[in-house]
């Protein structure tokens, strides 16, 4: 089993089954024990905002909010720098436990030994 999963979550309510399955698998990962580390960029940069992952439906899905709570419990959430400033979210702006980086973290996260990335 990898050391670590990276998922980078492209899709919001625009994408709806891509979305929650980044959503499902990161909070699968981090409840079978993974570090997981879950990015959201696009239109996922969204649910990094209080009430905005209980707006997200989707018929035979996990609620959003508990899966980002999960994740949020036991492994890491990030908002991409360039998607926060696209859509002019601030570190006061955002989910307690949920920051704010750019592509330079990601890019350490993902080229370790044993990290595996998923993008949705």
């Amino acid at each position: 089993m990898a050391k670590k999963l990276v998922i980078k979550v492209t899709a919001g309510a625009d994408a709806p089954e891509r979305c929650s399955q980044a959503f499902t698998v990161a909070a699968l990962a981090v409840a079978s024990g993974v570090e997981v580390s879950l990015w959201l960029t696009g239109e996922s940069a969204w649910f990094a905002l209080p009430g905005r992952a209980a707006e997200f439906e989707l018929p035979h899905a996990a609620p959003l909010p508990d899966l980002l709570d999960a994740v949020l419990a036991a492994g890491t959430v990030t908002l991409c720098s360039q998607c926060a400033a696209r859509r002019d979210i601030t570190e006061k702006d955002l989910v307690e436990g949920v920051r704010i980086a750019g592509a330079q973290l990601f890019v350490s996260e993902i080229m370790p030994d044993g990290v595996q990335a998923l993008v949705y």
